[in-house]
């Protein structure tokens, strides 16, 4: 089983951007506590971080062939990129859309998400554990449909 966590503008500033929001942990500490995760549920998983729209885009439409799911992380692309939700639309790899903060109680421009109408769900506002949930998401999904 093979999952690839994509995020994309500012995660990689975590611990240092916004700390009341996004917390004091940064983006090392996000890497080691899926990769761990990923180890205790004995799966392959595999991360990527860009701030360049295009580039996220590449990555989902790689990830065809080569992933059971994807967790992604739009960042501020979520509320306007088109471009992504096209990309996750035509990607066959299940997406589950996460979010660090809760996007619904913060600023009235963050409450739609443009991009989680290409995955099959979308967690947010618990930090680190929005991940963890979408990697344990995927889990049972592949699980269930593999029985």
């Amino acid at each position: 089983m093979k999952i690839l966590v994509i995020n994309g503008p500012n995660i990689n500033l975590l611990g240092a951007r916004e700390p009341d929001i996004y917390g004091k942990r940064d983006y090392a500490a996000l890497q080691s506590a899926l990769l761990e995760c990923a180890q205790a549920n004995g799966i392959t998983l595999d991360m990527f971080q860009s701030n360049i729209e295009g580039v996220l885009i590449d990555k989902i439409q790689q990830a065809f062939g080569s992933y059971d799911g994807i967790v992604i992380n739009p960042g501020a692309y979520t509320h306007y990129s088109i471009a992504i939700l096209d990309a996750l639309k035509a990607c066959p790899v299940p997406a589950i859309e996460v979010h660090l903060s809760h996007i619904a109680s913060r600023e009235d421009f963050r409450h739609k998400s443009v991009t989680a109408g290409g995955c099959i769900g979308q967690i947010s506002g618990l930090g680190f554990d929005s991940y963890l949930l979408a990697i344990k998401a995927h889990i049972n999904r592949i699980s269930e449909r593999n029985q």
